[in-house]
């Protein structure tokens, strides 16, 4: 059954003052963000902590079981997002949510690596093929004029969902027992499984069902055609390696904390809180103001600058006594922050915009496969720049991250002259 609605094409995708937006497929959307995240927050804080100290894992090995099974997620991500233009991103995404719960909940039954090596790598490479395909559902079901600011206001609810399902998750910790895993294990499963069976439930936007394919799905002859695109693929690059920012707030600061300055190890958690508190403030007011090709461009610009200018200050802090250790890596995280919900609207802009609007799958799904090797490979660069050299390290992390804000406006323009064959985006 496909499910269509007439939905404006101009105006805002969220009400304020409302708990949940006026869209009917944002709402729907909302509601499985919600579950899903708060699903996921639970589980993060306790994965590998489950199969080293309830499994009995090594830790190491756990640590390069996780990495093959990232790997393999990373290179699922074009085939999955194929396979949305071919069945239709509904399909493909209710089968890679409920897939991706059947792996997950498949946890509690590994009692060996060998199990463990087979689950993990079905799970995360289930997921992170999500994510593509996530990019094209919502280019399916939700109006263009509106879709990057439905996507801020999507993040601002995973956001929280993610930081209650933490809380959560920490009482499960503290009382460190099988069952309190096992039991985080299944509500995780149950959040991409439950809501998988109400993807195929989102109703098409307008301008989809007027394309007349199935369920949204590519018509014939447009198969990998992101893949050729070198201006797409240029901009596709230039994209991760703004997203080694992610890195710096969950790998290199708190080891920079730790091994380099005097500030208190809680500055960590007090630096993931102001990240976490403003980007949900400032998300959706970002993105508001990033619409359209120009914008978005010099929204990357400027977060690369200002990644820039927090690398120069998080550098600065090793010299510092506590107090303005403390006060100077908050300053840094702060500017962060600016530069993150800039590069985050800008990226959703010109993910969109410069794809072939017949093959939304495959072009969402190089470009998330983009950011997910961006975040792959960011734990490890940041660590032989910043921890290994310090102040040197963190100059090399600014420069490349300046560079590469400033080389996406090239990047569009020669993306823009070659676009001539792309169908019209939306």
């Amino acid at each position: 059954m496909t499910t269509t609605r007439p939905v404006p094409e101009t105006g805002r995708a969220t009400r304020a003052g409302g708990l949940l937006p006026t869209d009917p497929a944002l709402r729907l959307a909302t509601v499985l963000t919600a579950v899903n995240s708060l699903g996921n927050g639970l589980y993060f804080p306790l994965g590998v902590l489950y199969f080293t100290r309830i499994v009995g894992l090594d830790a190491t090995a756990v640590g390069v079981g996780m990495t093959v099974a990232g790997l393999v997620g990373v290179a699922a991500g074009v085939p999955a997002g194929r396979a949305a233009d071919r069945w239709g991103a509904r399909r493909a995404g209710a089968l890679l949510w409920g897939g991706t719960g059947l792996a997950t909940a498949a946890y509690t039954l590994v009692h060996s690596y060998a199990g463990f090596l087979v689950t993990v790598i079905v799970a995360t490479g289930l997921q992170m093929a999500s994510r593509g395909v996530q990019g094209a559902l919502y280019a399916d079901v939700l109006p263009a004029a509106t879709r990057v600011e439905a996507r801020a206001y999507l993040r601002m609810v995973t956001n929280v969902g993610m930081g209650a399902g933490g809380v959560l998750g920490a009482v499960a910790l503290q009382l460190d027992s099988r069952a309190a895993y096992l039991t985080v294990i299944v509500l995780n499963a149950l959040s991409f499984a439950g809501p998988a069976l109400l993807v195929p439930r989102l109703p098409l936007a307008a301008h989809v069902a007027e394309r007349g394919a199935p369920d949204g799905g590519a018509p014939a002859g447009s198969p990998w055609r992101a893949v050729r695109d070198l201006p797409f693929l240029a901009v596709t690059v230039l994209n991760a390696v703004l997203v080694v920012q992610f890195s710096l707030s969950e790998v290199g600061l708190p080891l920079w904390i730790v091994e380099r300055t005097g500030a208190p190890r809680w500055t960590a958690a007090l630096l993931m809180i102001v990240n976490c508190v403003l980007v949900a403030l400032l998300q959706v007011r970002v993105a508001r103001r990033t619409a359209g090709v120009p914008v978005a461009v010099r929204a990357m610009a400027w977060s690369g600058l200002l990644l820039a200018a927090a690398c120069a200050v998080y550098a600065v802090s090793a010299g510092l006594s506590p107090l303005w250790a403390v006060l100077a890596l908050t300053a840094g995280s702060v500017v962060q922050v600016f530069a993150e919900v800039l590069s985050a609207a800008g990226g959703w802009t010109l993910g969109y915009e410069l794809a072939d609007a017949r093959a939304h799958g495959v072009y969402q799904g190089v470009f998330g496969t983009g950011m997910s090797a961006g975040m792959m490979a960011g734990p490890a660069l940041v660590t032989v720049t910043a921890i290994a050299h310090g102040a040197l390290g963190w100059a090399v992390l600014g420069v490349l991250f300046a560079l590469a804000g400033l080389a996406v406006a090239p990047a569009v323009r020669w993306a823009r002259r070659d676009g001539d064959w792309r169908g019209e985006s939306g």
